[in-house]
């Protein structure tokens, strides 16, 4: 069995171990010859875009090439190292080694140097790929910046509207001669007849979905919920909506391959159906996110406070927002240049054969951006209410969000007016489109947050706190996170461009001689979460399973539970970081430095850190225990790290720092057991029979069930006091806990018997002398006493004095 295993284990060895396949390396010669054709056309400023982004497309396959290489003999390098470190530390200038040693360092040196060689070379090369990726990312952003702030003739020009409208009038005219047939060749109705049917049922169905399927789909949402139950009703509603997209794109889709089976498409509307299906959903999206985030009628709650009113018509003004990005849509990619962000090099690919002038395109930019950008105000003004509309409800962060978005459109409005007015007509566009979708961004987040919340709230039937509990809220995070770069697309990155943000960030960045990149990152939180669950699992198991087995007291065990987790979480840390590949030898002097500032700075919680030891090992205090620490009382109920919470005999939680109870004196009364003593006080008046008295407090104590008889009870009268003859009863309790009942019932029992026995209690009693009786005043006043007055008769005298400043100073 032993050699089985063995067996078993070697082979599991040499799979691990032995690489199953050679890595090849670069041709570095053909890599020279394409760096150096790449540095040409790089400096050439004749070179097109389309020549750069080819060229780029082939520095970075080279790059990867280069890059997976530097990993090459790994294992060879790795063995090397750890014989040269076999051989200990060089020997220092001027001093010398054993020649065999010094040869063998020697050799295995110069092994190192030539197994270490192809990876300089290839991180050699990746970084010579890299420059020139950048350079080339930097020319592109330049001409695009260009591109973008160039100036055209400005639309309000007289010679731009006859150039517009003779523009507009070649479309026109060109877009109508192929619809009607004009173009074609009398042949076309021939070779349309054996599609007719395809066409004729393509037709029905798109304006089936498109008329009828879309008012189905839109009350259909509302219809479902109402037969769901309440927790499942919003999430219901949510996923049904998305149909309100999906079907009439469906129809959209019908209807181009019903004009497409025609034939009839020629050069003029080719680029306007292939412009159609984007456009579509940028249409049925915008009114899909116009119900969804202005609802008519929420069917389970909205997602932003707003008043009926300002609901409504926010929903009407994100519709025509959608019909004109829609517009705008169709319009850069069929017909009209100078478009902005979206004006890219294969846009004029599949233009319109009518070729727009600047002068007139800025034209039609204007015309439409004016609209826009008035749709745009009066949303904003919309927005930037919902704060002051709402009131005083609370408002969660996403109300500021839009509200401030709302201001900002206010802003951005206009100022792209002015600017495709004064002829920067893509900049104009720019400030616009790209605005738009990201408020369509922002709002997609909203609903989303929204849904995973609703998600929750179902998965867990409507348990309260289930739609703001902290998984929902970091899945929200995420999607924030995530949508990064999507906002990065919209305002104009390229899928280039996120590439190399991408492999940035793959690479890391590096922090006082640490590299932390995503890999390491997610190494390092894997291995540690896995550590740490480890850790509450053996925790948990010690807890629940072992130590209720062993004679280990309570306070003992919890010690030794809260031990084994600071022992895991460290061991887990440490792990972790080695896994990560962190090296921290590189910081060591940066924390020799922050040491002394973190010794002062924090001397209060490491006291108090190392307080929380000493007493998990030392255990003068346990959990469980009675203390009096600090003039509170009460019972320990955890040990932290830090502090230790006592709870008082008022069910008040009192946090107490763990250096006041190492520091100063703590009183615990059931350290080792819960026997205790207790003293009761008992006063009787003078003349009384001291020796009765005492025979009557023993038989009362001697009676009670709970007072201890072995050592027994004791009667003692400590004093003459000024009011009474003074006895103490002194007892012991199995349960020192019990004190304050037993010490209720025997004076409850010491009443009785002493009312029983005539013997009087005592109360406190003074002798009044007035110096000055004569200033004692009124017709009804008694003779003033001349002598010493019971405090009764006090009262009845002060009621005669007709003010308190007719007495001397020192009259009592």
């Amino acid at each position: 069995m032993r050699h089985f295993l063995a067996t078993i284990l070697l082979a599991i060895m040499t799979v691990c171990v032995v690489p199953a396949y050679a890595q090849q390396l670069p041709d570095y010669d053909q890599w020279n010859e394409t760096a150096q054709a790449a540095e040409e056309v790089v400096r050439n400023p004749q070179a097109t875009n389309a020549d750069l982004a080819t060229l780029r497309a082939e520095l970075v396959d080279w790059r990867d090439t280069l890059l997976a290489a530097e990993d090459v003999n790994g294992d060879q390098i790795s063995m090397i190292q750890n014989q040269i470190d076999t051989l200990g530390e060089a020997p220092a200038e001027g001093e010398t080694e054993d020649a065999s040693v010094a040869e063998r360092r020697s050799q295995l040196e110069e092994q190192l140097s030539e197994a270490q060689a192809p990876r300089i070379a290839a991180n050699e090369a990746a970084s010579r790929a890299s420059a020139m990726i950048a350079r080339i990312d930097e020319i592109t952003r330049q001409r695009a910046a260009l591109e973008l702030t160039k100036q055209s003739p400005s639309p309000l020009l007289p010679a731009s509207w006859g150039k517009a409208a003779t523009d507009g009038l070649d479309l026109i005219e060109g877009v109508g001669n192929e619809v009607s047939g004009a173009n074609s060749t009398d042949g076309l109705w021939e070779s349309v007849r054996p599609n007719l049917a395809e066409v004729l049922l393509y037709l029905f169905g798109a304006v089936l979905l498109l008329t009828l399927g879309r008012n189905w789909i839109g009350s259909l949402p509302s219809r479902l919920s109402a037969r769901a139950t309440t927790y499942s009703r919003a999430v219901l509603a949510f996923v049904v909506s998305l149909g309100q997209i999906a079907l009439p794109m469906l129809g959209v889709y019908l209807g181009i391959s019903a004009i497409q089976a025609t034939g009839l498409p020629g050069d003029w509307t080719t680029p306007f159906l292939n412009a159609l299906p984007v456009a579509a959903v940028i249409l049925f999206g915008g009114i899909w996110l116009s119900r969804a985030m202005f609802p008519r009628q929420a069917i389970a709650y909205t997602s932003l406070q707003m008043t009926e009113k300002a609901r409504h018509r926010a929903g009407r003004w994100v519709n025509a927002l959608a019909a004109l990005m829609a517009l705008q849509y169709i319009l850069s990619r069929a017909v009209l240049p100078l478009s902005g962000l979206y004006e890219q090099g294969e846009v004029q690919v599949d233009r319109v054969p009518v070729e727009f002038s600047d002068s007139g395109a800025g034209v039609w930019h204007l015309v439409l951006v004016t609209i826009t950008a008035l749709v745009m105000f009066r949303l904003g003004n919309i927005l930037r209410r919902i704060p002051r509309d709402a009131g005083a409800q609370d408002l969660t962060y996403r109300h500021y969000i839009v509200a401030w978005a709302g201001t900002l459109t206010r802003i951005v409005a206009p100022l792209a007016v002015i600017a495709v007015a004064a002829g920067f007509v893509n900049f104009g566009n720019l400030m616009v489109w790209p605005w738009l979708y990201s408020l369509a961004l922002i709002a997609l987040l909203i609903l989303l947050q929204d849904f995973i919340a609703d998600l929750f709230n179902m998965l867990q039937r409507g348990a309260e706190g289930a739609r703001d509990g902290l998984a929902p809220l970091l899945i929200g995070f995420a999607l924030v996170i995530m949508s990064i770069p999507l906002f990065l697309v919209i305002w104009g990155a390229s899928v280039d461009e996120l590439a190399e943000y991408w492999v940035a960030f793959r690479e890391g960045i590096s922090l006082g001689g640490i590299t932390l990149s995503p890999g390491s990152i997610l190494t390092f939180l894997i291995v540690f979460l896995i550590g740490y669950f480890i850790t509450r699992g053996v925790q948990g198991a010690f807890r629940n399973s072992i130590l209720p087995k062993t004679k280990l007291d309570p306070g003992g065990q919890n010690a030794l539970v809260s031990g084994l987790g600071y022992v895991g979480i460290v061991l887990a840390a440490i792990l972790a970081i080695t896994s990560a590949g962190i090296d921290l030898s590189s910081l060591a002097i940066v924390a020799g430095a922050l040491s002394v500032g973190i010794g002062f700075g924090l001397q209060n919680i490491v006291s108090n850190f190392v307080s929380g030891i000493i007493l998990l090992i030392e255990r003068p205090v346990s959990v469980g225990d009675w203390i009096s620490a600090g003039g509170q009382q009460g019972i320990v109920k955890r040990i932290s790290v830090r502090s230790t919470q006592v709870e008082t005999f008022d069910k008040t939680e009192v946090i107490v720092p763990n250096s006041d109870l190492i520091s100063q004196p703590v009183t615990n009364w059931t350290r080792h057991n819960k026997v205790g003593r207790i003293i009761v006080p008992v006063g009787v008046a003078y003349g009384t029979d001291t020796r009765k008295v005492e025979a009557i407090l023993r038989e009362v104590v001697e009676d009670h069930p709970l007072i201890s008889i072995d050592p027994a009870p004791s009667i003692l009268f400590r004093g003459l006091g000024a009011d009474s003859l003074d006895f103490e009863i002194r007892a012991i309790l199995a349960d020192v806990g019990t004190g304050l009942g037993v010490t209720s019932d025997l004076l409850h029992e010491v009443v009785r018997r002493f009312s029983e026995e005539g013997i009087e209690i005592p109360f406190a009693q003074r002798d009044i002398w007035l110096r000055n009786p004569e200033a004692l005043k009124g017709e009804d006043a008694a003779p003033a006493p001349t002598g010493p007055v019971k405090s009764e008769a006090l009262s009845e005298t002060a009621r005669s004095l007709p003010d308190s400043d007719d007495m001397d100073g020192d009259g009592r």
